[in-house]
């Protein structure tokens, strides 16, 4: 009979980065608990809001360096990476300094791809974006949610728990506008991303602005071993991963073997 410490070493080593306003543990609940016993996870939160504020020296560098310190720690010397919207974005910076460290790579709508190569659209999109992010706090939110939607789709509800926000609400307008500013400030080697064999898997939600669609067209030319999915019904604020939990769960499945 096997001892359960031979069956833990074969379980997937896996990190979760989450997007830019939800917490990790909050973002990848409904996942983890489809997945729980079956991987050794590390449910890593972004290195943005580790403080009150931003760090002064925030860029994606922090972010690349928190997930290799985050996969040091668990032991994992290669592991499979999990990235939403920023973190998303987040992960492919990863990817392209560490390609060697991944097992695989699975990307819910990343927020950023990198800042060469824009089409006419994605000009006019980032545009869009940039004035979202001018608008007063009590707007900026609302109308960042609508920035992620195809035109004349409704934007899912936000659930929140009852009562004041979560301390961890305050931090989202500053930690948002540093992210943007990083993205700016970095450029990605799209080109280091035919280095990484093992599987990516891009997940999509149709309801999701057509940015993201581009986007995933564009990665698709440079990774080698390259899916993408689309979700029928699904948005950036309603994504595969907390909509559907378990088809997404069989889907890195089939990525992990």
């Amino acid at each position: 009979m096997e001892n359960k410490g031979n069956i833990s070493s074969r379980l997937p080593n896996v990190v979760f980065v989450p997007g830019g306003v939800t917490p990790a543990a909050i973002s990848y609940g409904s996942l983890l608990n489809e997945l729980k016993d079956q991987i050794k996870p590390v449910v890593k939160d972004l290195e943005v809001y580790a403080t009150d504020k931003p760090p002064s020296n925030y860029g994606l560098e922090l972010e690349i360096e928190g997930i290799r310190r985050a996969a040091d720690n668990a032991g994992f010397q290669e592991f499979h990476l999990v990235g939403y919207s920023g973190g998303g974005a987040m992960s492919l910076a990863f990817a392209a300094k560490y390609p060697d460290r991944l097992r695989s790579l699975a990307l819910i709508e990343p927020a950023w791809i990198g800042n060469e190569g824009w089409t006419p659209e994605d000009k006019v999109d980032w545009a869009e974006l940039d004035r979202v992010m001018t608008l007063p706090n009590e707007e900026r939110m609302s109308a960042f949610t609508r920035w992620h939607m195809r035109p004349g789709a409704e934007p899912p509800k936000m659930q929140l728990p009852p009562g004041p926000p979560p301390p961890w609400m305050a931090q989202r307008p500053a930690g948002l506008e540093a992210i943007e500013r990083a993205f700016k400030a970095y450029r990605l080697d799209r080109e280091r991303f035919r280095l990484l064999k093992h599987p990516v898997y891009y997940a999509l939600g149709s309801l999701s602005r057509s940015f993201f669609e581009r986007n995933g067209n564009t990665l698709a030319g440079f990774f080698p071993n390259f899916r993408a999915e689309v979700y029928e019904g699904r948005s950036h604020f309603d994504p595969p991963h907390r909509a559907e939990p378990e088809r997404f769960a069989q889907a890195l499945h089939q990525i992990w073997i």
